[in-house]
């Protein structure tokens, strides 16, 4: 059976060194023959700035499916959208005749219909999880102005540099 890998990290500073071992064994232990590997460094949070996702769609679409089956580290590597949108893509895959498989959700492997509220399960807590992150960041900042620190810029500082006059400065350009 015909393999794809995708892996993904949230920043550059972030490696898929741990993804890119651990399912290549999983390929072999289950013999499958990986034929692509798509990797990117990310975040999954703002849709549309997943190139390689893109592409691997792409490859799927218009007759041109070049594997059987989709391995990823988890399911919160494809999107942190929510259930709606881990759904939506594994559907759209499913579409397509590829499973999408998952090394540390091994309910993944199971036929189809088993795992679709698992799927949403999951997916919803990834997105639980992130928004916590953020309410947390958010709470953090708060307290730091309430106890009378300054955030950001300091009043009165400029850019070193000159901007460029494109997008929304040009609505201002003189």
């Amino acid at each position: 059976m015909k393999a794809a890998l995708y892996l993904r990290v949230s920043s550059q500073e972030q490696s898929t060194d741990n993804q890119l071992p651990a399912l290549k064994a999983y390929a072999a232990s289950r013999g499958y023959d990986i034929v692509a590997t798509y990797q990117e460094s990310e975040t999954a949070w703002r849709a549309g700035h997943q190139r390689e996702l893109s592409r691997l769609l792409d490859d799927i679409r218009g007759g041109k499916r070049k594997y059987d089956i989709l391995l990823v580290w988890s399911l919160d590597r494809l999107s942190r959208l929510g259930p709606l949108a881990v759904l939506t893509l594994i559907d759209t895959f499913k579409t397509y005749g590829v499973k999408v498989e998952s090394l540390q959700e091994p309910f993944t492997s199971l036929p189809y219909g088993f795992d679709s509220v698992i799927y949403s399960f999951l997916a919803w807590v990834a997105k639980f999880e992130s928004d916590r992150r953020s309410e947390r960041t958010r709470a953090g900042l708060a307290r730091a102005r309430a106890n009378g620190k300054t955030l950001g810029r300091p009043v009165g500082s400029k850019d070193k540099g000159k901007r460029k006059r494109t997008g929304y400065l040009m609505r201002y350009a003189g």
